[in-house]
């Protein structure tokens, strides 16, 4: 029997200290500097996240799409990592991922002293425990975080293991923030998919219209305009939730974090004035963002990094929403971060929606590290945190989406025509972007059947007057590249189903959108 949750209880704890003692042991830490806002700006050893130390602990791996490790290798990894717990200070931080009584989940982190801003993120992330809750507390999930334990023989000696199970994730010799964060997250996943649900990679909005509120999800990979797109306002809109998002079988949506884990490279006031805001906010934590003696910041620097991160409360938005207002989903837009012939705004059927959900394509960018940045990719639901089969995210978004009345389209948040290099190629801006929003919301986006694809591309949008970007046959055509796009046509279809054999149990009326 596993021994992976089994924790000493001899550890020299320091429980649930708050953000003026985190900060005060954030000082003492060698590589933090203080911004000119007064804001902890933390330089980290690991800059993004480890997908190839990143395990399932498990004796079926059949069962999951992410590599494993046998039961009997994460005992004594646990074994290692307690023995080094016996004589380190160690900071307990406790809350809730998700505020809603009936799928809020008691969450712990356990982490060194010596990364307390690790500690106060992941503080500002959980959703608070009322102060009657402190005694006796009973995590349903735990994080036990040791940055400078090296795990030998794991990619970089570094090591991430989950067991769902047991609900525990033990992490191995890195720094950074986003392997606490998703650690959490990924657990929760499994839960949320136990109780018939569907655990979303999605930040959510609240727009007000004249046909009254609407509530649209984004799903979308790190880096791909997420959090952009679900920041940006249109018509006053009200941001919920940056990251996870739970849909359920009656079409209820909960939240999970009371903050944001925001990508600061590139981040600029007049586009991005929310997220910028509060960045600078000295109750942010940043996470190697460029930054001078005198503690100015760069956001354009790429000497060090592309992956730079603020944390920050909802509560730092002026215009928030708070979860409890969602109802239920209106529209769920899937991202993806492209450069060839995805239009900036389609919309999909039922089964193209599954089909399109179930492919997760998009181009890689440096939250996923090295290994992805730049490449094109195919991740289910954009979602390389779901710690089951594959195959059943895409059967379970189609079998909810077949109960619930919610529109799906796909939008690219790239560019249109190809790289930057090929002087035709277009940028899909964030007012672009914006435009196809407010459309969606709206009802105002006109529409017409895509000759190649099935799905229906826009034949008018609001605001949006370059109509190459929303058809990009039409930019090729101008171009005399229609050669070209009828290859990529053929060529993507093909790739898709080729694709779709990875997952033998993914439904076959998904499957077949693509001959």
């Amino acid at each position: 029997m596993s021994n992976y949750a089994n924790l000493p209880t001899d550890w020299n704890l320091i429980y649930n200290p708050s953000f003026d003692e985190l900060d005060k042991m954030i000082e003492a830490m060698p590589n933090a500097k203080k911004t000119k806002y007064g804001s902890w700006n933390v330089s980290t050893k690991v800059v993004s996240r480890s997908g190839p130390s990143t395990f399932m602990v498990s004796d079926n791996p059949e069962n999951h799409t992410i590599q494993c490790i046998t039961k009997a290798e994460g005992d004594k990894m646990a074994t290692m990592q307690n023995e080094y717990m016996s004589d380190k200070d160690m900071i307990v931080i406790d809350g809730y991922i998700g505020n809603d009584p009936e799928y809020r989940v008691k969450a712990r982190l356990i982490c060194e002293k010596s990364i307390a801003n690790i500690a106060a993120m992941q503080k500002t992330m959980y959703y608070p425990l009322e102060s009657y809750e402190n005694e006796g507390f009973k995590p349903e999930l735990t994080i036990i975080y040791t940055p400078n334990l090296e795990a030998p023989e794991y990619d970089n000696d570094r090591l991430i293991a989950t067991d769902v199970d047991c609900m525990v994730t033990r992490v191995f010799n890195t720094d950074y923030f986003g392997e606490s964060k998703k650690s959490g997250l990924r657990m929760w996943n499994k839960m949320i998919y136990d109780k018939g649900g569907i655990p979303l990679h999605a930040g959510a909005k609240i727009v007000p219209t004249s046909n009254g509120e609407k509530t649209l999800l984004i799903i979308g990979l790190s880096g791909t305009g997420k959090t952009t797109t679900t920041f940006t306002s249109q018509n006053e809109s009200r941001p919920v939730q940056d990251d996870f998002l739970a849909l359920m079988p009656n079409g209820k949506v909960y939240a999970t974090e009371a903050g944001c884990f925001a990508k600061t490279f590139g981040l600029n006031p007049e586009t991005e004035e929310a997220i910028y805001n509060a960045t600078i906010e000295s109750k942010a934590y940043l996470e190697n963002v460029s930054m001078n003696d005198e503690g100015e910041l760069d956001f354009f620097d790429t000497s060090y990094t592309k992956n730079g991160r603020s944390i920050f409360h909802l509560d730092a938005i002026p215009n928030a929403g708070k979860a409890s207002e969602i109802q239920k989903a209106d529209a769920l837009i899937i991202l993806n971060k492209n450069e060839n012939i995805i239009p900036s705004v389609a919309k999909l059927n039922a089964e193209q929606a599954a089909a399109y959900f179930m492919l997760g394509e998009t181009t890689g960018t440096s939250a996923g590290g090295a290994a992805e940045a730049g490449k094109a990719l195919r991740i289910p639901g954009t979602n390389p945190f779901f710690p089951l089969l594959d195959d059943q995210q895409g059967n379970r978004i189609e079998e909810l989406l077949g109960k619930i009345d919610m529109q799906v389209y796909l939008m690219n948040t790239g560019r249109v025509g190809g790289p930057e290099a090929i002087e035709e190629s277009k940028k899909v801006k964030i007012p672009h972007s914006s435009a196809c929003v407010k459309g969606i919301a709206e009802g105002t986006i006109k529409w017409e059947e895509d000759p190649d694809f099935g799905y229906m591309i826009a034949s008018e949008v609001p605001g949006l007057e370059d109509m190459e970007i929303v058809q990009p046959r039409r930019l090729y055509e101008q171009a005399g590249r229609l050669d070209e796009y009828n290859d990529m046509v053929a060529r993507l279809k093909t790739e898709r189903l080729e694709y779709f054999k990875k997952y033998p149990k993914l439904n076959s009326s998904i499957t077949e959108v693509f001959r």
